[in-house]
């Protein structure tokens, strides 16, 4: 496969076995490399920082720095590496805890054999991949939740902040969006300012990934 397409692994587990066991899964596809390994969280914070990879792959229960704190500060400092959990535990608490931590995907390690690979390609293509429990874990909470009369979360953006962010991820300055909407150009900044702010971006190019991601506009 051209060298473009290979995905680079960080793997964090506390024991060496695991780490081998699953660094051969991995190594047997030809767009997935190990580039570096840690036994516990705090030295997968430190790996992260020196071999900046497109994906880590964190134990939960890990010395020092469990795995959850890692993707925490990981989804900090290096929001561009993905993030999965590969655990033994099928726990509803440590899966939710692994999506509000920033994880894209939750395996288990009893059938990593089997999922782990497709929930490495998933995850590099901005799919969250969940085991079957977990969907489950998610339908019930949401209709839990519904049925305690919370309203389905609403959408981060106002419909305003909508428009402006299509525009400006199609490309239009913001005189040109200020002139479409009738609007001042102060006005179109402010609402640009609050964008940045509220989906936690940092620049236009960063504003046009997010409006491709929820389908605002077409790659």
């Amino acid at each position: 496969m051209p060298e473009a397409t290979e995905t680079r692994i960080l793997l964090a587990d506390d024991h060496a076995l695991v780490r081998r066991g699953v660094r051969l899964i991995l190594e047997g596809e030809p767009d997935l490399t190990v580039v570096a390994e840690a036994g516990d969280g705090a030295e997968a914070i430190e790996a992260a920082r020196a071999h900046r990879p497109d994906l880590a792959i964190l134990d939960i229960a890990m010395p020092r720095m469990t795995g959850l704190q890692a993707a925490r500060e990981l989804a900090r400092s290096q929001p561009e590496t993905r993030i999965l959990i590969l655990t033994m535990y099928d726990n509803e608490q440590y899966f939710f805890e692994a999506l509000a931590a920033g994880a894209s995907g939750y395996v288990l390690k009893s059938v990593a054999d089997r999922d782990l690979v497709e929930a490495c390609r998933a995850t590099m293509r901005g799919e969250p991949f969940l085991y079957p429990g977990a969907v489950n874990a998610l339908i019930r909470d949401y209709l839990g939740r519904l049925q305690e009369g919370e309203s389905i979360p609403g959408r981060p953006i106002t419909s305003r902040e909508e428009e402006i962010l299509k525009l400006v991820a199609e490309g239009h300055s913001s005189q040109q969006i200020a002139d479409l909407l009738v609007i001042s150009v102060k006005t179109v900044e402010r609402h640009r300012a609050n964008l940045l702010q509220k989906l936690g971006l940092k620049d236009r190019l960063e504003l046009a990934r997010y409006a491709i991601r929820v389908g605002l506009i077409e790659p």
